[in-house]
């Protein structure tokens, strides 16, 4: 494949839900049913490959121009599940950030105003006819966004090496009921300890977009593409899980001390890893 600009990173995680079919209307449950059944499904490094295709040509292509019918699968105790990429609907979003993250000569370089002002647009109109859409996949780029480590368990972490040539997986799942227990109970503890700040504010916004899915989903917390970004000492010794959940226990049993010393192990572990990002 030809390079990609080097403002395109690929570095990403990934909070991703996967739906039982039945959470689906008929029409579509009967595609997801069809694809489930297929022999191989493509990876998040095929879904990477596409999303980042799209933006090689002249001028670019920032969203697809039609949906992606594409889908993660799993299986929980017998039941499939899938995740829809929706990576039009993502695309929208994502592009609706990057003025936040890129200084405006890159960005006006990388998508011209009059592409990003075709697909607002193009956005606003497809709003209007799909009111409650909302995307089965978030993203953090170059980080994993500390109130996701409030949704899982060091017990479900997930830890493959990726010996004999294979890439290393680094993912934590867990049931969507436990993972919306922890939320409440997270900002349960956070709200008493905290008046505010943004790790409240990412998990009301990470519980709030959990309510829209089935209560018998998978939630899984994917290090992505940044395991491609991390020497493998580092994945193996990342217990970023287990240090969210000593910090939040500790605030429970009103130890500030403790707390702060596991929240900061984390806060110092994922700042080295965004500013990897800036390094040449």
């Amino acid at each position: 494949m030809p390079k990609v600009s080097s403002v395109v990173v690929p570095y990403a995680s990934y909070l991703r839900v996967y739906e039982p079919l039945a959470a689906f209307p008929e029409e579509e449950r009967e595609h997801w049913e069809r694809y489930a059944r297929r022999p191989e499904h493509p990876s998040y490094q095929e879904e990477l490959r596409r999303s980042l295709a799209d933006l090689l040509p002249t001028p670019p292509v920032p969203v697809p121009v039609h949906e992606s019918a594409d889908a993660f699968v799993a299986e929980i105790d017998g039941v499939v599940c899938v995740c829809p990429w929706r990576t039009r609907l993502r695309g929208w979003q994502a592009l609706g950030t990057l003025a936040e993250e890129l200084p405006r000569p890159v960005l006006d370089a990388v998508l011209p105003p009059v592409v990003r002002r075709q697909a607002r647009d193009d956005f606003e109109r497809w709003l209007e006819r799909n009111p409650d859409a909302r995307p089965w996949i978030r993203t953090g780029t170059w980080q994993v966004p500390l109130s996701w480590f409030v949704l899982v368990a060091d017990t479900e972490r997930e830890y493959e090496k990726g010996e004999g040539g294979g890439a290393p997986v680094l993912r934590y799942r867990t049931r969507m009921v436990e993972a919306r227990r922890r939320v409440a109970r997270g900002l349960k503890v956070l709200r008493d300890s905290i008046e505010e700040g943004a790790l409240i504010d990412g998990l009301v916004d990470v519980g709030s977009w959990l309510e829209d899915f089935h209560p018998r989903s998978l939630v899984e917390l994917d290090y992505g593409g940044l395991v491609h970004a991390l020497a493998g000492e580092h994945l193996a010794q990342d217990r970023s899980a287990a240090d969210m959940t000593e910090a939040l226990a500790a605030l429970r049993e009103d130890d500030p001390d403790t707390a702060g010393e596991a929240y900061a192990r984390l806060v110092e572990r994922w700042r080295s890893v965004r500013e990897r990002q800036f390094a040449s």
